[in-house]
């Protein structure tokens, strides 16, 4: 299992393995936590048991709901190894997802430090981002299973990776901060085609 004490105690571990530093991570913390109190209060469901009743989750704070989900958007791990370092079963790891990404795209998008998704128009994108004088695009691509029908296996397969992947182009600023970011595609496109 992890010791999340001594990821928290180095700096370089932390960025590592979420990719904020402390400062970072605290500063998020405040906004994260709350956002994760409101979604879990939803009136139009009616409860057989009271708030805070049934079995304890394994991510018990906040801190470590937040750590969790940020290692996951980080590092991309399977859910096998994150039942492995956070000591849970496999369901687990996997329940806790997709109910911790959305609390963290609302919080980060409070923050407005999220990319931008669409943005028509070079005018557009000069309003969102007056500041920015130079853009650096780059693709990215991460490796997915291989489909089992034959038409995804043919947009899916990038001969240059060899493998089945989905495709990013990223825009980030000088001081790494990504700005923009497109809808994935199959990695057979080319990089300067999409």
């Amino acid at each position: 299992m992890l010791n999340l004490e001594r990821i928290f105690q180095q700096d370089r571990l932390l960025r590592a393995t979420t990719g904020l530093n402390l400062k970072a991570f605290e500063s998020l913390l405040p906004s994260f936590a709350p956002a994760y109190e409101h979604s879990r209060v939803n009136p139009d469901i009616e409860r057989k048991r009271a708030i805070g009743g049934g079995r304890k989750a394994t991510l018990r704070t906040p801190r470590e709901k937040l750590f969790y989900i940020l290692l996951y958007g980080k590092c991309y791990p399977t859910f096998d190894l994150l039942s492995v370092l956070f000591g849970f079963d496999r369901s687990c790891a996997w329940d806790w997802v997709p109910g911790l990404l959305p609390i963290l795209e609302q919080t980060l998008g409070s923050k407005q430090v999220l990319p931008e998704h669409k943005l028509r128009s070079m005018e557009a994108f000069l309003e969102r981002f007056p500041a920015v004088t130079k853009v650096i695009l780059d693709g990215t691509e991460r490796s997915m299973q291989r489909p089992k029908d034959w038409e995804p296996q043919q947009e899916h397969y990038s001969g240059k990776k060899k493998r089945h992947t989905r495709k990013h182009i990223t825009g980030s600023t000088r001081k790494k901060r990504v700005i923009l970011l497109t809808q994935a595609k199959g990695g057979r496109i080319h990089d300067k085609r999409q």
